[in-house]
């Protein structure tokens, strides 16, 4: 098991408790036909996963003195729009997984009808907190976050990369081009966690260069770290179905470049995106645990 820093382990605990409680409050049961779908967006979003991108957000906004509950707010609607893309990854048509966080994926509990339409309505409520002027008062920080997350989760980020990723089955992809892929299916919304951090404090884009490079490279080194679990991990520890690339015949960044290449490169990736925060002091410590904590973790 990885052994974590106390106060970043504090800070995971804190932060997967903040955005359950959140989750919980967001997706209440109503009592009308609609329960199954909630009850099924509850099933994804509630509970387990690693909350790497609230954490992100929230760590990001800290150093830069925002407020904690108008952080956790943002960094919700961005785990909700993860596990949108969770629930949908996970269904026949993409990846037919059967586990997902150590419990059965949504299609498996209720049906894909109801998964599909789960997953779209994390991806509407993702927008609608960003939106809401609940979450920030200024509305020129609630249209830039939506904007960023919008490039992020859509053709040109996440759900480019996904496209990227169906075809990988059928074609022999180079470093070029998985790296590509990557940098879209996995850091887009990395990155976007980050730059919702620095939006919130009002950091102007200048000034989030450190910021966009550290995320950069983090986002990197998740996946190259996400492709030596899925070769070498422990089921029962990840949660879920492992060496599912091997078995598509995809391309991969083990792959392309053998075990010990990926596990030096998302080492210098990760040393990388720490000397990307210079420019900040203990402020961003937690910033820095995180990216050590990527490389070495277990699930």
């Amino acid at each position: 098991m990885t052994i974590l820093p106390p106060t970043l382990a504090e800070a995971i605990a804190e932060v997967a408790i903040e955005v359950d409680r959140r989750f919980d409050t967001l997706l209440a049961v109503p009592d009308d036909p609609r329960a199954d779908l909630y009850a099924c967006m509850r099933h994804a979003a509630i509970g387990g996963g690693k909350r790497l991108r609230p954490l992100l957000t929230m760590a990001t906004a800290g150093l830069l003195g925002v407020d904690r509950d108008c952080a956790a707010l943002v960094g919700t609607a961005i785990e909700a729009i993860h596990v949108y893309s969770l629930i949908h990854d996970d269904l026949p048509a993409m990846d037919d997984d059967d586990l997902r966080r150590g419990k059965p994926t949504a299609h498996k509990v209720y049906g894909e009808a109801t998964a599909i339409l789960a997953g779209d309505c994390l991806h509407a409520l993702a927008f609608e907190v960003l939106a809401d002027p609940a979450t920030h008062p200024d509305p020129f920080v609630r249209a830039e976050l939506v904007l960023d997350l919008a490039r992020a989760s859509g053709p040109s980020g996440m759900a480019g990369g996904q496209m990227m990723d169906l075809a990988a089955e059928d074609a022999r992809f180079d470093l070029a081009t998985v790296t590509r892929l990557q940098q879209m299916k996995t850091g887009a919304l990395i990155c976007a966690a980050v730059e919702a951090g620095a939006i919130l404090g009002r950091l102007p884009p200048e000034g989030r260069t450190g910021l966009r490079g550290y995320a950069h490279d983090l986002g990197l080194a998740f996946q190259i770290a996400d492709d030596l679990l899925d070769a070498e991990g422990d089921e029962a520890v990840a949660g879920k179905r492992l060496r599912k690339d091997e078995g598509a015949g995809k391309e991969t960044f083990l792959t392309l470049m053998g075990v010990d290449r990926a596990r030096a490169q998302c080492t210098m990736l990760v040393d990388q995106a720490v000397r990307h925060l210079h420019g900040f002091g203990a402020e961003a410590d937690l910033l820095r645990a995180v990216a050590t904590y990527v490389v070495e973790r277990d699930r």
